[in-house]
């Protein structure tokens, strides 16, 4: 595993309705506080917002292709969303390495996802292995 305690990586994304209905296609989420503005008007958040698996699918990335990279998967995750991310925002994630166990290939990664407006959306934790090839 090659990360240090103290890293750090950056990823940002651009949420559009469109990568919101890619989204609903995967995973069937159409919840309607993403796609109907009567509706969500009528809610606390005021107007159409992104799944929240689209914050946490920014993690997914910053970690299987930035830092520790290709061949990552996690093994557990825990998070807290603090905020909505609403269409149009850009949401740019955050992490940093807080404990390298190299014995293992595992590391412990603080995150923290923030919108353009420095508005914290997402925080929590996730224990995360390197795989790497044999042979």
């Amino acid at each position: 595993m090659n990360i240090t305690q103290g890293q750090t990586a950056k990823r940002s994304l651009t949420v559009t309705a469109e990568k919101v209905t890619a989204y609903a296609e995967v995973t069937g989420d159409y919840n309607p506080l993403h796609f109907d503005e009567e509706f969500t008007s009528k809610t606390r958040f005021g107007r159409l917002m992104a799944q929240g698996g689209i914050a946490v699918g920014l993690i997914h990335a910053l970690v299987a292709m930035d830092m520790p990279g290709p061949g990552t998967v996690f093994i557990r995750q825990e998070w807290q969303f603090t905020a909505p991310v609403y269409i149009d925002d850009t949401i740019t994630a955050e992490a940093t390495v807080i404990e390298v166990m190299p014995e293992k290939s595992r590391a412990k990664i603080d995150f923290v996802v923030t919108t353009q407006e420095g508005i914290e959306v997402l925080n929590g934790k996730t224990y995360v292995f390197q795989a790497t090839p044999t042979g």
